[in-house]
Formats: structure tokens, C-alpha cells, sequence
């Protein structure tokens, strides 16, 4: 498997992300990796969603945050999750280690985010009774799923950086295996983005940023299974 270059940063928030130096692209935002995944993916995706149980695909493992604060606010509404992430390259050991979320948030959570890492792939691993979680190691251009959604996390590096994977294709994609309803966000609104998410049967609509960013995006399923 290819090993890819990654040098720890520390964001304006005071948590850690990875910069990657062959790609010139930051995992997260540098005004703060916590406060985003938070806004954009917590309280405008998983809070938004009122499906219980609710079965979450991720775009984009990475630092295993958005799992890892998508679990503790399971834990914290008593919600049922059944999460999926696909990943192309994994994080090894030691750069998990390095990463200080469960320290910002609460130290006593450091278990939650060192059972996350240490699932295995292409398995179901139960994180908690209520918490199951399949890591998937594969390119989102060549996966095919098996299952359907009702939120999608898309947290690829940035249509700049990797534009084949913000394509009408992988939304079309990623529209057959989302259930009635289904939502959708991402940091993202780039127009190449919303004309994609549009032109597969996506309702889209611009919401505020995070700190440092104007907007961020949500898109809603339209069409009917």
C-alpha cells in the first residue's frame, strides 16, 4: 500500500490535523479541525437527521474525527448509528497516536477514539452497544456499495485536489444507495459541486460556514426509490 507523507499540524481551535505536502492540502480546517467537523457534519448532518436508527456513509475516514464525534453525540441523544466510512489510506499507528481530539473534548473518551482505530477494516466492529462501525479500505471511484444511507459525510480533499471524486458520477453514485430523504453535507459549495449534486437528483442548499469559511453545503435526495 502506498505510504503517503503527512506532517501533524496544530488548528486554531488547539486540535490536530494532518497536512499533506504531495497534495499541498490540510485533512481539515486550519481555524479549527474540531469546529468544523462540528459544524458541518454534526449539527448541520447528524443533529439535522431525525432517522433512528440512523446508517451514516463517510467520505473520507482520514483522522477517524467525524466518527469519533459522531459516536460521542450517539452516545450522548442515546441514538442507534450504524457508520460507514471508505478510505483509501489508512492513517498508520503511530500517526494516530499523535492526534489530541479525545484530550480537547474529554480525556475519559480516549477509548472511544482508540476503539475506532483499532477496528478492523471490511468488518463491522460494535464500538458500543448502540455504535457499529465498518471501516472500508477501497477508492470511492471503484467501490460499489451493498447498503443505503440516510446521511452522507462527503469530507474528500477539495474538488481543487481530487475533482474526479466530486463528480456527477460518484453523486449518482452515492444517490442509488441513499434511502428517501437522505441528506447530504459537505464543506464544499464550489459550483462544479452544487451542478453535480443537482444533476443527480439532489436538492441543494447553502448554508453558513464554519469559522474562516462563508458557506458550507447540505443537499437533500429528491427523487423517490
Amino acid at each position: 500500500m502506498k505510504k503517503l507523507k503527512r506532517e501533524l499540524k496544530i488548528t486554531e481551535d488547539g486540535s490536530h490535523t494532518f497536512y499533506m505536502p504531495e497534495l499541498g492540502e490540510h485533512y481539515h480546517s486550519t481555524h479549527g479541525a474540531i469546529q468544523e467537523a462540528m459544524h458541518v457534519y454534526i449539527n448541520a448532518g447528524f443533529n439535522f437527521c431525525e432517522k433512528d436508527p440512523i446508517h451514516i456513509l463517510e467520505i473520507g475516514f482520514g483522522t477517524g474525527l467525524n466518527c469519533f464525534l459522531t459516536l460521542l453525540e450517539a452516545i450522548k441523544q442515546q441514538r442507534k448509528v450504524i457508520y460507514h466510512s471508505i478510505e483509501l489510506y489508512p492513517l498508520d499507528e503511530e500517526q494516530v497516536e499523535k492526534l489530541n481530539y479525545a484530550a480537547q473534548v474529554k480525556s475519559e473518551y480516549q477509548k472511544y477514539f482508540a476503539a475506532i482505530h483499532q477496528a478492523e477494516w471490511d468488518k463491522s466492529i460494535a464500538i458500543t452497544s448502540d455504535f457499529y462501525l465498518k471501516k472500508l479500505q477501497g477508492d470511492l471511484l471503484e467501490y460499489q456499495f451493498s447498503d443505503y444511507y440516510d446521511l452522507i459525510y462527503f469530507d474528500a480533499f477539495a474538488p481543487d485536489i481530487q475533482p474526479k471524486l466530486w463528480s456527477q458520477e460518484v453523486f449518482q453514485k452515492i444517490h442509488s444507495s441513499t434511502n428517501a430523504d437522505a441528506i447530504l453535507t459537505s464543506y464544499s459549495t464550489k459550483g462544479i459541486v452544487k451542478q453535480a449534486l443537482r444533476a443527480s437528483d439532489f436538492e441543494v442548499k447553502r448554508l453558513p460556514g464554519p469559522l474562516g469559511k462563508h458557506h458550507m453545503l447540505r443537499a437533500t435526495r429528491i427523487s423517490k426509490k
